[in-house]
């Protein structure tokens, strides 16, 4: 069953997802040369408890950290250490969520450590655009598969692969609520969209073939042929106004 969310909810969600957002955003100054997976995940525990949130991923399931961090090749779920060491020309993808007040927040990011190549660059520049391609059809009225084509079109137009094996999801009381969101499928089909439903929309593409694999930790999901994955995610909500992304600052922080 999808939750329909008053506009008191939206704005309960809207307290986490603007945690996890600055927090993201600070992340995003540490991320270079030399930081380990590990730092940036003690920070962003450490900057949730300043906050008075508490980081969703740790515990959840087993998870054991507050923070995914996956690199390179990993493409989602991957698992901070000290040994992973960030080097030039690496790009990372930082997937954080936090719950504060009964309500949670989720997002991500992949961002390039230093200077990094043109494949990677063009990948991670269409992996974010196609979330904003998909965001743009969480509106009243079309149907939950809309979000899923727009994504698989705009990826797969541009020479890239589309994850099948993860996917997006409603989210509020819960990390993952109903509905499941693919990131690829035809056009109209599934529910459709009323205003109050929030989900989180995440794209995951790859350089190369769309298969995937999970690693021994049976956590970090990586590509199969070892070539470059990039994600982005936004928790949005179905508004009267069309989509309105809870997860993007208003100001600069």
């Amino acid at each position: 069953m999808i939750i329909l969310r008053s506009q008191r909810e939206i704005e309960k969600i809207r307290k986490a997802c603007l945690i996890v957002a600055e927090i993201l955003e600070r992340l995003k100054e540490r991320v270079q040369p030399g930081i380990t997976t590990w730092d940036l995940d003690a920070l962003s525990e450490e900057m949730a408890i300043e906050r008075s949130a508490k980081p969703a991923f740790k515990g959840y399931h087993g998870y054991p950290y507050s923070l995914c961090t996956s690199v390179n090749f990993e493409v989602v779920h991957g698992m901070p250490s000290k040994k992973t060491v960030l080097k030039e020309g690496d790009i990372i993808s930082l997937d954080f969520g936090v719950s504060i007040d009964g309500y949670f927040g989720d997002s991500a990011v992949t961002l390039p450590v230093g200077q990094i190549n043109p494949d990677a660059l063009a990948l991670c520049s269409t992996a974010e655009a196609s979330l904003y391609e998909g965001i743009a059809r969480a509106a009243i009225g079309n149907r939950l598969s809309d979000i899923s084509h727009a994504i698989q079109t705009y990826v797969e137009t541009r020479g890239f692969s589309v994850v099948r094996e993860f996917v997006g999801h409603g989210i509020g009381q819960a990390l993952h609520e109903p509905p499941q969101i693919p990131n690829y499928g035809p056009p109209g089909k599934g529910v459709k969209l009323k205003a109050g439903m929030v989900f989180a929309i995440e794209p995951m593409i790859n350089l190369g073939r769309a298969d995937v694999e999970v690693l021994d930790d049976r956590w970090t999901a990586v590509t199969v042929d070892r070539r470059l994955s990039a994600h982005f995610e936004h928790t949005v909500a179905v508004t009267q106004n069309g989509p309105d992304i809870l997860t993007r600052l208003a100001v600069s922080v």
